[in-house]
């Protein structure tokens, strides 16, 4: 009798071929309770719904491996297992009327994310960018500008968390030993034991803009925080505030981010995610001193790589044993 198969949609390089071999490893871990079978992205619609009909599980290699009109057609899903945080590339009310599942990686990537936070909060207050470039253009010290009081320390510093989940959570833990006060705002009753070990702070979100000497963004995209950070939320923020996103770019209203900068309301940028990626090269932000980009890449690490796979392994076995799932993502 074979097993219940699960497809692994992705591009056909190396990586994909390596991951796959680690996919197969893991189904074994898990039980032995799946076949897990790879199938080329590169191909039409109509062949790939050929290939993954009969998977009760589809995991994509990649946000734009999968689609949600994919998804609806094949007869036999139940569950979209991405191994990424975000899932907002994904109708979930669609999926769901349809009795198609979707999970997130359970917090994979949680770990390289809040450090990679923290890097951008102390790399903006530093101006690590003026003084890499300055360093490679052979002037030494003479590109970096600004006066002393525009350098920080993190030490003594009001973090403001907008989201204490696993991310911002753990944002939170590591800002412990940065002797940082750390609050926090959220939408959902966080447990009182993640409080007390992270010595977050619960306030309303307007308190949290207009108390914090930097901010960091840890909230899903969906309707509901689509530019939640917006022309309002900036003129509420301290003018020395540092703004910090490295959940989706979208949360943040990138056009009035631009003006407040460009303005004095607020201070500093560190962002992973922009509204449009790849962003165009003519973007304001990539050419500010008080700015710094990176490429969307804050959960690249090897050991994110390791849980996110394992997660999406072990929940596709536990759906194809009829056990609960974990990490079910719901439209919102």
């Amino acid at each position: 009798m074979s097993l219940p198969q699960v497809a692994v949609i992705g591009p056909d390089d190396a990586r994909t071929r390596t991951l796959m071999e680690r996919y197969r490893q893991l189904a074994a871990l898990h039980g032995g309770s799946v076949e897990v079978q790879w199938i080329n992205s590169a191909q039409s619609e109509d062949d790939l719904f050929e290939q993954a009909r009969d998977a009760i599980a589809i995991v994509p290699a990649g946000p734009s491996a999968v689609t949600t009109a994919l998804a609806l057609r094949l007869p036999n899903l139940r569950l979209v297992q991405t191994t990424s945080a975000g899932t907002d590339y994904l109708d979930k009310g669609a999926l769901g009327e349809s009795g198609v599942l979707v999970a997130n990686n359970g917090g994979g990537n949680s770990v390289a994310v809040a450090e990679h936070s923290v890097a951008l909060m102390i790399s903006v207050y530093r101006k690590i960018n003026l003084q890499l470039s300055s360093i490679r253009e052979g002037t030494w010290m003479a590109g970096v500008t600004g006066e002393q009081e525009e350098y920080h320390n993190l030490v003594d510093k009001t973090v403001g968390i907008v989201g204490l989940g696993r991310i911002g959570s753990r944002v939170a833990r590591r800002l412990r030993g940065w002797e940082c006060e750390v609050i926090y705002s959220d939408v959902v009753q966080i447990p009182a034991e993640v409080e007390r070990e992270t010595r977050a702070k619960r306030v309303g979100l307007d308190e949290l803009l207009s108390t914090s000497d930097l901010i960091t963004l840890h909230v899903p995209l969906d309707r509901s925080t689509r530019h939640m950070i917006s022309t309002r939320e900036f003129e509420l923020m301290k003018p020395m505030a540092i703004l910090i996103n490295a959940c989706r770019g979208p949360v943040v209203d990138e056009a009035a981010l631009i003006e407040a900068l460009k303005s004095g309301q607020i201070f500093g940028a560190g962002l992973d995610v922009l509204e449009q990626e790849p962003t165009p090269t003519d973007n304001p932000l990539l050419n500010m001193d008080n700015v710094i980009v990176t490429p969307h890449l804050a959960s690249l690490a090897e050991e994110s790589g390791i849980r996110s796979t394992d997660f999406a392994m072990a929940n596709v076995s536990r759906l194809a044993r009829g056990e609960e799932l974990e990490s079910i993502v719901h439209a919102v």
